[in-house]
């Protein structure tokens, strides 16, 4: 009989947040959770920082201007803490839609009020999360408000259909990060991006078809790309002026969502601007079939020449020594945990 790979619906969310609520965000992310897995989706991907918001307002605000700070706050006062009542919401929705769930959400370290980071969680169809990918680079705007990861939180993770993994906009093209992902194995690997990109250069969905079909080329694997759009909630809090809202309002500045097979060919979408939801079935015996002309991590490189490693160990950036409350039976509860990088690891 022989090994058996299967075929895997996977769907594609493209949708808008509801900006800067997170609560809002949860409950729409939550009911799109179920209507894709009604639909019978077994892998559903949502945009970057759908939860509750991307800083797209550096777009069109200056860093330090009155209106960007405002919106900087709200983000993260809306930001989630992890573990917290949204994830217990949204690895709700998994398991009732008996799907793998990737979604970018804009996560700050519990208890603390100033560090964020652009986050992908993955939540298994049993309704637990997986592990988390906190984005390595901040990228152009994101930089004034993000950290970036390390290395803990970077790699594919094991799924029923094999490995899985996801990155966040540029890093899709990252040459060692899409690497890396290929010699661990990756199968379907989802694509979180925002709802625009900045004024100046191409419209996302360019990026956005460029970089899956590369990525498939690369890694014979399915590419699940998920775009954010726009809405006039966002428009009216952004006060970004008419030149912006006629940029916003485009309908090639935003959207885009598709989805890649591994022979690199676009097998759905690219949708427009508007909401809803992407499905493809993914064959993954096609895998097999081109892997078989070029696996970059098997025998078609050469490991004598190429080698790339990976750090897996966050710094430390905050240590405490012979602390009296640390003691066995000492009361400690009211201060902080003294982790290294104020957030724990995640177990691989």
């Amino acid at each position: 009989m022989g090994d058996t790979y299967g075929v895997v619906k996977v769907a594609a969310v493209q949708a808008a947040s509801v900006f800067l609520d997170r609560e809002g965000s949860t409950d729409k992310a939550s009911r799109l959770i179920r209507e894709a897995g009604q639909n019978g989706a077994r892998v559903i991907a949502f945009p970057e920082g759908f939860i509750p918001a991307h800083p797209v307002w550096y777009h069109h605000h200056a860093a330090t201007a009155a209106i960007a700070n405002k919106l900087a706050v709200e983000l993260f006062k809306n930001s989630v803490e992890i573990p917290g009542p949204e994830i217990d919401a949204l690895c709700a929705a998994a398991k009732s839609a008996n799907a793998y769930v990737v979604i970018g959400v804009c996560e700050k370290i519990p208890n603390t009020t100033g560090t964020m980071f652009n986050t992908q969680l993955y939540i298994g169809p049993d309704g637990t999360l997986i592990r988390k990918h906190q984005k390595i680079m901040p990228t152009v705007g994101e930089r004034l408000v993000h950290m970036g990861g390390y290395g803990d939180t970077f790699g594919a993770f094991q799924s029923e259909f094999g490995p899985m993994s996801g990155l966040i906009c540029g890093e899709n093209s990252n040459p060692l990060a899409v690497f890396a992902l290929i010699a661990e194995g990756t199968r379907i690997h989802v694509m979180s991006w925002p709802n625009h990109f900045p004024t100046s250069g191409d419209p996302l969905r360019n990026r956005v078809a460029i970089d899956s079909q590369a990525f498939a080329q690369m890694s014979k694997a399915f590419v699940v790309s998920a775009c954010g759009t726009v809405d006039e909630r966002m428009i009216e809090m952004l006060q970004a002026g008419p030149a912006a809202e006629k940029f916003l309002r485009n309908p090639d500045c935003c959207g885009g969502s598709l989805i890649v097979d591994p022979l690199a060919r676009i097998i759905a979408g690219p949708m427009g601007a508007e909401e809803g939801i992407l499905y493809a079935d993914c064959d993954l015996d096609l895998a097999i079939q081109m892997k078989l002309r070029h696996d970059f991590a098997g025998h078609y490189n050469r490991p004598d020449i190429f080698q790339l490693h990976i750090n897996r160990a966050a710094p430390q950036l905050y240590h405490v020594h012979n602390d009296p409350l640390a003691l066995p039976g000492a009361v400690s509860d009211a201060l902080p945990a003294s982790p290294a990088r104020l957030t724990p690891p995640v177990d691989e």
